[in-house]
């Protein structure tokens, strides 16, 4: 079993460098700012003056800024980094980050690939640092409540979601390759492994681009998996349907063997059991989005605990993106344990580092390594 080491703050905020200071860096800044747990002491960017706006924007304008990540850590000495880099950064950034000695809390998917994500595990388990990822969508007290109701209806079968929206951000998701299972699927694929307490075993995808569409790659997709003791996830999304269109959550059904629950992903979820209005009870507050997921990083931090997003628990959602595309690509279902083995395959095959390559051979297979999530000491 994997272990992290603990950062002794309580008695003080939590220092840290955020690396990446653009569109959602900016957002990151805010939360940062408006956090009483943690104090930014530097940003980092390969643009110093967007670093330079990132610090105005969090409301000190001498803070320190630099391109390069680990002259920063040597004149500031921080406690932990915020990866808030675009995807194809975080393996880099995150892996300097972890062997300068330092935890990682950073923004999602692990990494653009699972390949690149092991390789990330493996780092986080050398160094006994903490690498968490924020899947900002789990800090949701309707989801969690939407949970505490699945939990009434006795044996579950069938989970499933229908994400409807028609968002014109223009850049560069007009041009990504699926799109919608790249950028989007993975919200509802990492809150479908929470919901069902299960982790998956196959997926059955198909995905298209409507005619109307005004992204370049497929914009709609439809998939089956199984999971762990027979169940059955269903996913139907679109990009690009405009009308009548469902949350940013999605609109979420789960039925069991003493009946249903449902959630708009707006509000309050209800369940029937036995023909009975369901109550759950009263549940406390886990935070919001990426709030949540900088109160999580500190406080795991602190306590030892590990939290939702830990690296070892976070890949298993990036492999449903990659399963799904894999099937929708050679029209088959696909197994999950295929896509790991590939992957760890290609981890070995491209590490540079000799003891990063030297974790991953040593693990036998990448589900089993995935499993042994890591605790505190």
């Amino acid at each position: 079993m994997s272990a992290f080491r603990r950062v002794d703050s309580a008695d003080r905020p939590l220092r840290v460098i955020q690396v990446g200071a653009g569109g959602m860096g900016r957002a990151w800044l805010s939360t940062v700012a408006a956090s009483p747990d943690v104090e930014l002491v530097g940003i980092v960017d390969l643009d110093l003056d967007t670093a330079r706006a990132g610090a105005a924007h969090y409301g000190d304008p001498t803070l320190p800024v630099d391109v390069d990540l680990e002259a920063l850590v040597q004149s500031t000495r921080p406690d932990a980094i915020l990866d808030i880099t675009v995807p194809v950064a975080h393996h880099p950034v995150t892996t300097q980050a972890l062997f300068l000695g330092l935890p990682v809390l950073g923004e999602k998917p692990v990494a653009p690939t699972v390949a690149q994500s092991l390789s990330l595990v493996a780092a986080a388990e050398i160094t006994g640092e903490l690498f968490m990822v924020s899947q900002s969508r789990r800090y949701n007290d309707q989801l969690v409540a939407f949970k505490q109701h699945a939990r009434l209806l006795g044996r579950l079968g069938l989970l499933s979601t229908q994400f409807a929206k028609a968002p014109h951000f223009g850049g560069f998701r007009d041009e990504m390759d699926d799109v919608l299972l790249l950028d989007m699927a993975i919200h509802a694929f990492d809150s479908a492994r929470y919901l069902l307490d299960a982790e998956p075993v196959a997926v059955y995808c198909e995905s298209f681009n409507p005619s109307w569409s005004w992204y370049r790659g497929d914009a709609a997709a439809s998939a089956i998996f199984e999971f762990e003791g027979g169940l059955r996830y269903t996913y139907d999304g679109s990009w690009c349907s405009p009308g009548l269109e469902t949350s940013w959550n999605g609109s979420w059904r789960v039925s069991g063997e003493a009946g249903a629950a449902i959630w708009s992903g707006d509000d309050a979820p209800v369940s029937e059991i036995d023909g009975q209005p369901g109550n759950p009870g009263a549940l406390g507050s886990v935070g919001v989005e990426i709030a949540g997921s900088l109160a999580a990083f500190v406080s795991a931090l602190r306590t030892g605990e590990s939290p939702d997003g830990e690296v070892h628990g976070n890949v298993l959602s990036l492999a449903m993106v990659e399963a799904a595309i894999a099937s929708k690509s050679e029209g088959r279902r696909i197994l999950i344990d295929d896509v790991l083995d590939a992957s760890l395959a290609s981890a070995l095959e491209v590490e540079q580092r000799d003891d990063v390559r030297e974790r991953l051979a040593s693990w036998g297979s990448a589900r089993a390594a995935l499993g042994q999530v890591a605790s505190a000491v």
